[in-house]
Protein backbone atom coordinates (compact mmCIF):
# COMPACT_ATOMS: atom_id res chain seq x y z
CA UNK A 1 0.00 0.00 0.00
CA UNK A 2 2.78 2.49 1.03
CA UNK A 3 4.33 2.07 -2.50
CA UNK A 4 0.74 2.89 -4.16
CA UNK A 5 0.73 6.13 -2.02
CA UNK A 6 4.13 6.81 -2.98
CA UNK A 7 3.74 6.43 -7.05
CA UNK A 8 0.49 7.92 -6.83
CA UNK A 9 2.43 11.03 -5.06
CA UNK A 10 5.10 10.93 -7.53
CA UNK A 11 2.69 10.68 -10.46
CA UNK A 12 0.66 13.71 -9.48
CA UNK A 13 3.96 15.65 -9.16
CA UNK A 14 5.04 15.01 -12.98
CA UNK A 15 1.44 15.24 -14.30
CA UNK A 16 0.55 19.16 -12.43
CA UNK A 17 3.64 21.13 -14.91
CA UNK A 18 2.11 19.40 -18.17
CA UNK A 19 -1.06 20.51 -17.67
CA UNK A 20 0.37 24.03 -16.48
CA UNK A 21 2.17 23.85 -19.69
CA UNK A 22 -0.23 22.90 -21.93
CA UNK A 23 -2.56 25.92 -20.41
CA UNK A 24 0.70 28.26 -21.18
CA UNK A 25 0.83 26.93 -24.83
CA UNK A 26 -2.83 27.61 -25.21
CA UNK A 27 -2.50 30.94 -24.00
CA UNK A 28 0.74 31.81 -26.11
CA UNK A 29 -1.46 30.11 -28.68
CA UNK A 30 -4.40 32.27 -28.45
CA UNK A 31 -2.10 35.71 -27.76
CA UNK A 32 -0.91 35.02 -31.17
CA UNK A 33 -4.15 34.15 -32.89
CA UNK A 34 -3.65 30.61 -33.55
CA UNK A 35 -7.21 29.64 -32.21
CA UNK A 36 -6.55 26.16 -33.56
CA UNK A 37 -3.81 25.81 -31.60
CA UNK A 38 -5.62 27.44 -28.64
CA UNK A 39 -8.41 25.09 -28.28
CA UNK A 40 -6.13 21.89 -29.14
CA UNK A 41 -4.09 22.55 -26.11
CA UNK A 42 -7.21 24.04 -23.33
CA UNK A 43 -9.94 21.55 -24.78
CA UNK A 44 -8.51 18.05 -23.20
CA UNK A 45 -7.49 20.52 -19.81
CA UNK A 46 -11.36 21.43 -20.11
CA UNK A 47 -12.59 17.95 -20.54
CA UNK A 48 -10.73 17.01 -17.28
CA UNK A 49 -12.33 19.85 -15.49
CA UNK A 50 -10.26 22.81 -15.70
CA UNK A 51 -12.60 25.79 -14.77
CA UNK A 52 -10.62 28.53 -16.54
CA UNK A 53 -9.57 26.25 -19.87
CA UNK A 54 -13.48 25.39 -19.80
CA UNK A 55 -13.96 29.22 -19.66
CA UNK A 56 -11.63 29.78 -22.37
CA UNK A 57 -13.15 27.04 -24.87
CA UNK A 58 -16.54 29.07 -23.81
CA UNK A 59 -14.99 32.03 -25.40
CA UNK A 60 -13.54 30.38 -28.46
CA UNK A 61 -16.96 28.63 -29.76
CA UNK A 62 -19.14 31.84 -28.48
CA UNK A 63 -17.18 34.33 -30.52
CA UNK A 64 -16.13 32.10 -33.29
CA UNK A 65 -12.59 31.87 -33.11
CA UNK A 66 -11.09 29.30 -35.70
CA UNK A 67 -13.76 27.26 -35.23
CA UNK A 68 -17.97 28.02 -36.07
CA UNK A 69 -19.71 30.20 -33.78
CA UNK A 70 -21.93 28.25 -31.57
CA UNK A 71 -23.73 29.46 -28.69
CA UNK A 72 -24.83 25.84 -27.41
CA UNK A 73 -21.40 24.81 -26.99
CA UNK A 74 -20.13 28.29 -25.56
CA UNK A 75 -22.54 27.75 -23.10
CA UNK A 76 -22.22 23.73 -22.11
CA UNK A 77 -18.90 24.85 -21.39
CA UNK A 78 -19.28 28.51 -19.50
CA UNK A 79 -21.86 26.30 -17.28
CA UNK A 80 -18.87 23.72 -16.42
CA UNK A 81 -16.91 26.57 -15.36
CA UNK A 82 -18.99 28.79 -13.76
CA UNK A 83 -20.17 25.44 -11.62
CA UNK A 84 -16.38 25.33 -10.29
CA UNK A 85 -16.67 29.05 -9.15
CA UNK A 86 -14.82 30.59 -12.00
CA UNK A 87 -15.94 34.27 -12.17
CA UNK A 88 -14.89 34.23 -16.06
CA UNK A 89 -16.74 31.65 -17.05
CA UNK A 90 -19.97 32.95 -14.68
CA UNK A 91 -19.27 36.42 -15.85
CA UNK A 92 -19.63 35.11 -20.24
CA UNK A 93 -22.61 32.83 -19.23
CA UNK A 94 -24.48 36.40 -17.82
CA UNK A 95 -23.61 38.10 -20.72
CA UNK A 96 -25.69 35.34 -23.07
CA UNK A 97 -28.61 35.52 -20.51
CA UNK A 98 -28.44 39.68 -21.09
CA UNK A 99 -28.44 39.32 -24.79
CA UNK A 100 -30.25 36.21 -25.99
CA UNK A 101 -27.53 34.42 -27.01
CA UNK A 102 -28.85 30.74 -27.20
CA UNK A 103 -30.72 31.02 -24.70
CA UNK A 104 -34.30 32.96 -23.96
CA UNK A 105 -33.03 36.42 -23.10
CA UNK A 106 -33.21 36.61 -18.98
CA UNK A 107 -32.56 39.63 -17.12
CA UNK A 108 -32.78 38.34 -13.65
CA UNK A 109 -30.39 35.21 -14.55
CA UNK A 110 -28.06 38.09 -16.39
CA UNK A 111 -27.92 39.92 -12.85
CA UNK A 112 -27.52 37.17 -11.39
CA UNK A 113 -24.56 35.85 -12.63
CA UNK A 114 -22.77 39.10 -12.98
CA UNK A 115 -23.10 39.45 -9.53
CA UNK A 116 -21.90 36.05 -9.03
CA UNK A 117 -18.98 36.93 -11.52
CA UNK A 118 -18.35 40.24 -9.21
CA UNK A 119 -17.91 38.19 -5.73
CA UNK A 120 -15.63 35.78 -7.64
CA UNK A 121 -13.44 38.07 -9.05
CA UNK A 122 -14.33 39.04 -12.76
CA UNK A 123 -13.56 42.82 -13.14
CA UNK A 124 -16.83 43.25 -15.09
CA UNK A 125 -19.02 41.79 -13.64
CA UNK A 126 -19.95 44.70 -10.91
CA UNK A 127 -20.33 46.87 -13.61
CA UNK A 128 -22.38 44.78 -15.79
CA UNK A 129 -24.39 43.91 -13.16
CA UNK A 130 -25.51 47.51 -12.26
CA UNK A 131 -25.86 48.00 -15.70
CA UNK A 132 -28.62 45.50 -16.01
CA UNK A 133 -30.30 46.28 -12.82
CA UNK A 134 -30.33 49.97 -14.58
CA UNK A 135 -33.54 48.80 -16.06
CA UNK A 136 -34.36 46.45 -13.78
CA UNK A 137 -37.31 47.15 -10.93
CA UNK A 138 -36.44 46.90 -7.32
CA UNK A 139 -38.66 43.91 -6.76
CA UNK A 140 -36.69 42.10 -10.01
CA UNK A 141 -33.20 42.90 -8.77
CA UNK A 142 -34.19 41.89 -5.08
CA UNK A 143 -35.64 38.56 -6.51
CA UNK A 144 -31.99 38.35 -8.87
CA UNK A 145 -30.18 39.31 -5.64
CA UNK A 146 -31.78 36.18 -3.90
CA UNK A 147 -31.38 33.82 -6.81
CA UNK A 148 -27.80 34.52 -6.58
CA UNK A 149 -27.28 34.00 -2.79
CA UNK A 150 -29.36 30.82 -3.55
CA UNK A 151 -26.98 29.87 -6.00
CA UNK A 152 -23.88 30.52 -4.12
CA UNK A 153 -25.16 29.00 -0.69
CA UNK A 154 -25.77 25.68 -3.17
CA UNK A 155 -22.34 25.23 -4.14
CA UNK A 156 -23.94 26.44 -7.50
CA UNK A 157 -26.38 23.57 -8.00
CA UNK A 158 -29.36 25.44 -7.30
CA UNK A 159 -28.78 27.90 -10.30
CA UNK A 160 -31.50 28.34 -12.82
CA UNK A 161 -29.53 26.77 -15.48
Amino acid sequence: MKHITIILAFLMTISSPVAAQDFAKGSAAYDSQDFATALKEWKPLAEQGNASAQGNVGLINLYGLGVPQNYKEAIRWFKLGAKQGNGFSQGHLAGLYLDGMGVLQNNLLAHMWYNISAVNGYDLGAHNRDAVASGMSHTGIEKAQAMAKKCMESDYTECGY
